[in-house]
């Protein structure tokens, strides 16, 4: 491994530590955030359906 790869892979490891860190420190909202990407997700799923019903109904 070269010195790039080397310190890419402390680099990742020191960045993999601070966000298991930071989600045990915030993990109510870290909950909550993942709640409202599911919702969002839902939201944007039904919106797909609902286009392509009405372009399959126009047909």
């Amino acid at each position: 491994m070269d010195k790039t790869g080397i310190a890419a892979l402390v680099v990742g490891i020191v960045l993999f530590v601070l966000g298991v860190y930071a989600i045990g420190m915030f993990l109510p909202d870290v909950i909550m955030a993942v709640k409202g990407l599911i919702g969002i997700v839902v939201l944007l799923a039904g919106l797909m359906l609902i286009i392509f019903g009405i372009l399959i109904f126009k047909e």
